[in-house]
């Protein structure tokens, strides 16, 4: 009688093999993707000059984030602040509000304002700005956090500009409170004074002329 011949359809288990499965279900395991969430929900504007437009339609949003994650992806496709031409803004603000005075969240508000000469430019802006950005993200001013609407650049031939906005001018705690973190955060010296100006003030003044409600 003849003997079948049984072929084995089953390969034997390889330990390398098994090993790099394990490591494909980890990596494409659903844990690997969940995010961090940040405590609100950010939207960053650009502004660009253009003495043809009005100055409403030259402002642009580029894209809202409310993840750590999303938050670096955004800000490594971007160009860098020093990179940018002269007039050209960069504005982070909470969802639901525009970064324009007439806002209903920031018509009773102020900023602090940090100014660069010239030659911080290539020294300063790009970190004091990327410190800023984390400050709010982070949520760095603790209870007073609430009150931040949210921060602008101003990239500008005389010298740029760093301005944190908060809600109320006249709420004295919370601004000072963040004024002093700020100033921390960025490593700016104690003996260099940075100022609050009410958007009020500025508005109907030039930037030169417009006294400070509160220094830090």
């Amino acid at each position: 009688m003849a003997t079948a011949l049984v072929v084995s359809t089953s390969v034997p288990a390889h330990p390398e093999k098994e090993k790099c499965e394990t490591i494909i279900q980890k990596v494409m395991s659903p844990e690997t993707y969940i995010k961090h969430p940040l405590q609100n929900k950010w939207a960053l504007w650009f502004f660009k000059n253009d003495k043809s437009k009005t100055w409403q339609a030259n402002l642009r949003l580029i894209s809202k984030f409310d993840t750590v994650e999303d938050f670096w992806a955004l800000y490594n496709h971007i160009q860098l602040s020093s990179n940018l031409m002269s007039g050209c803004d960069y504005s982070l603000f909470k969802d639901g509000i525009e970064p324009m005075w007439e806002d209903g969240r920031n018509r009773r508000g102020g900023r602090w304002l940090i100014t660069l000469s010239k030659q911080q430019r290539r020294a300063d802006l790009d970190r004091f700005w990327l410190e800023t950005l984390l400050c709010l993200v982070g949520e760095a001013f603790d209870d007073h956090s609430d009150d931040v609407c949210g921060a602008v650049i101003n990239v500008r031939a005389k010298g740029d500009k760093i301005a944190i906005w908060t809600t109320d001018y006249e709420n004295k705690d919370a601004i000072t409170h963040i004024g002093r973190v700020y100033k921390e955060r960025l490593g700016v010296p104690p003996k260099v004074i940075i100022g609050y100006q009410s958007h009020a003030d500025t508005a109907t003044k030039s930037g030169s002329s417009t006294k400070n409600k509160f220094v830090a």
